[in-house]
């Protein structure tokens, strides 16, 4: 899917939308739309990441280095893999127009809303914004809210 999103890069697409789940036909699919603007220069190309991971700490990581390199987070979905296990895919876009500023990121989880309230106060007052949330079964049988945040820095 990676290479198809940055085909659509290299002809000016922006990333849209993201969601994952079952398909008509009973197999697990991540639906990706992209779009592109009509006043957008032939010049403006995107180059897309796709994270994927069961591991909150492996993603903070993934971020992070993306983040330093001036990728933006673009959308988090959860996916079923082949093997039976549920990951967080997040999509992140760099587009060369914006710069040399860098990204901070900060990944939350927890299975407690009024932990993760707790975590997104005291992220938020150090400037940081939710820029993304979802819900999912983890490999112990819990559910888990997994928020990603983010802080620019020039």
């Amino acid at each position: 899917m990676e290479k198809e999103l940055n085909e659509a890069g290299d002809a000016g697409y922006q990333f849209s939308s993201v969601m994952g789940g079952d398909s008509a036909v009973g197999g697990k699919e991540v639906l990706v739309v992209v779009r592109k603007s009509a006043g957008a220069p032939a010049t403006e190309k995107r180059v897309f990441k796709l994270l994927a991971t069961s591991k909150t700490s492996t993603m903070q990581k993934e971020m992070q280095q993306l983040g330093d390199e001036g990728f933006e987070y673009q959308g988090q979905t959860v996916f079923q893999s082949a093997f039976g296990g549920r990951e967080v895919v997040v999509i992140m876009q760099r587009n060369p127009a914006a710069g040399g500023r860098t990204i901070q990121y900060q990944l939350l989880a927890t299975s407690k809303t009024s932990t993760m309230q707790k975590e997104l106060q005291e992220a938020g007052e150090t400037g940081f914004q939710l820029m993304g949330m979802t819900i999912s079964k983890t490999a112990i049988g819990g559910a888990e809210m997994v928020c990603i945040l983010a802080k620019v820095s020039q």
